[in-house]
């Protein structure tokens, strides 16, 4: 397997990814949904024009297990997305593409990359602490949208938030 930039020959594949995940974090929020090709074109593409890297994971058979973005603004390196196909998770592959963010935030005198998180995405905030991330920075905090099910809390402090 090696990680490597994406290439324009990669976008079909990439779609397919994208998509996957965009069902995965709708599942975040007990949402049901199916592959979004459409809006995933979409994505990669505002992806592309942002110029932001795109790094991806490559079997010997040329098969497309994961994907990670980095958006960087002003110096700051941000995972836009990172995404591990279901029958490829625990091998690592996270891991060697989020160094590859972490690669980019080094060479632009950094020590960390920034992550959005869902609050209730229990795998990626687990894999984000075995890499070493542990300090909550932000939290944003809305009203309700109209006709919105909120379903869970979270706790963050001494405070209670709707999820």
């Amino acid at each position: 397997m090696i990680i490597r930039l994406a290439k324009v020959d990669d976008k079909e594949k990439i779609y397919r990814l994208i998509a996957q995940f965009r069902i995965e974090l709708k599942q975040l929020k007990g949402i049901t949904s199916t592959p979004k090709i459409d809006q995933a074109k979409e994505e990669f593409k505002e992806y592309i024009e942002a110029k932001f890297p795109i790094f991806v994971a490559e079997d010997n058979s040329k098969e497309l297990l994961g994907y990670l973005v980095c958006r960087i603004d002003n110096s700051v390196v941000w995972v836009e997305s990172l995404f591990v196909s279901n029958s490829a998770r625990k091998n690592g592959i996270a891991s060697k593409l989020y160094k590859k963010a972490e690669n980019i935030a080094k060479e632009l005198g950094s020590t960390t990359v920034f992550n959005w998180v869902h609050p209730n995405n229990d795998k990626m905030i687990t894999f984000l602490s075995k890499m070493g991330y542990n300090v909550l920075n932000l939290i944003e905090i809305r009203k309700p949208w109209e006709n919105e099910i909120l379903n869970q809390k979270i706790s963050v402090g001494n405070h209670e938030y709707k999820y």
